[in-house]
C-alpha cells in the first residue's frame, strides 16, 4: 500500500514515506503498514526516497532529528565519521545565520562532490573502452583536438593523421592477406588426392 499525500499546491506526493514515531520510540512506516528502525529509513533516502518522520500524537515534523541520529549511529561504527572541526563549529555557530551558511556550504560541498563522482565515472568508462581500442583512442583524440585547438598550421597533427590512416589500412591488409592464405590453403587440401 502506497501513502499518497497532497502537497500545499494539491499535487498527490506518492514517493513521499510517512513515518509516525510513537512515544516508545518506535517507528511505524505508514507506506508499508509495520514497525521499522532506523536502518530501514536509512535504507529508504539512499533509495532515493523522500522521508517525513512525525510524532504520532502531536504531528511534529522530527524529519531533522531522525536522519541526524542516523548519521550519529553510522559515525558509531565508522572509525572516521565527521572531522572534529566540522563538528565543533557547528556547536559554535549556534546562530541560524552561522547555521545556514555552513548547511549552505555542506550542500554545495555534497552537490560539488557528486558533480565529481559523476564527471570520474563518464572519464573511468571512456577510459576503459579506449583501453579496448588504443587505436581508435588516439583517432578520437586527434580528431577533438581540431584546428582550433591545434592551430590550422599543426604539420605534426596531420602526420599523426595520416600515419594512422596507414596503420588502418595496413592492419586491415594483413587480416586481408591472412583470410587470403587460409583459403589458398584449403584450396590445396583439397586438390591433394
Amino acid at each position: 500500500m502506497l501513502f499518497l499525500r497532497c502537497n500545499r499546491g494539491g499535487k498527490v506526493d506518492a514517493d513521499k514515506v510517512v513515518i509516525k514515531k510513537y512515544a516508545n520510540r518506535r517507528l511505524y512506516d505508514t507506506s508499508t503498514s509495520r514497525y521499522i528502525n532506523l536502518e530501514d529509513i536509512a535504507a529508504l533516502v539512499r533509495n532515493g526516497k523522500e522521508v517525513q518522520v512525525v510524532d504520532a500524537n502531536s504531528g511534529e515534523d522530527l524529519t531533522r532529528i531522525t536522519l541526524t541520529q542516523i548519521i550519529v549511529e553510522d559515525a558509531r561504527g565508522q572509525p572516521s565519521g565527521l572531522p572534529l572541526e566540522l563538528l565543533r563549529q557547528l556547536i559554535v555557530a549556534s546562530d541560524r545565520v552561522g547555521q545556514e551558511f555552513i548547511m549552505w556550504y555542506l550542500k554545495s560541498a555534497f552537490d560539488t562532490y557528486q558533480r565529481v563522482q559523476s564527471s570520474l565515472q563518464d572519464r573511468l568508462s571512456q577510459m576503459q573502452s579506449a583501453a579496448l581500442s588504443p587505436l581508435q583512442m588516439v583517432k578520437n583524440f586527434l580528431q577533438s583536438s581540431g584546428p582550433e585547438k591545434a592551430g590550422d598550421s599543426s604539420e605534426e597533427l596531420r602526420e599523426l593523421r595520416q600515419r594512422i590512416a596507414e596503420l588502418e589500412a595496413q592492419q586491415q591488409a594483413g587480416r586481408k592477406a591472412t583470410s587470403g592464405k587460409k583459403r589458398s590453403r584449403r584450396k590445396r587440401a583439397r586438390a591433394k588426392p
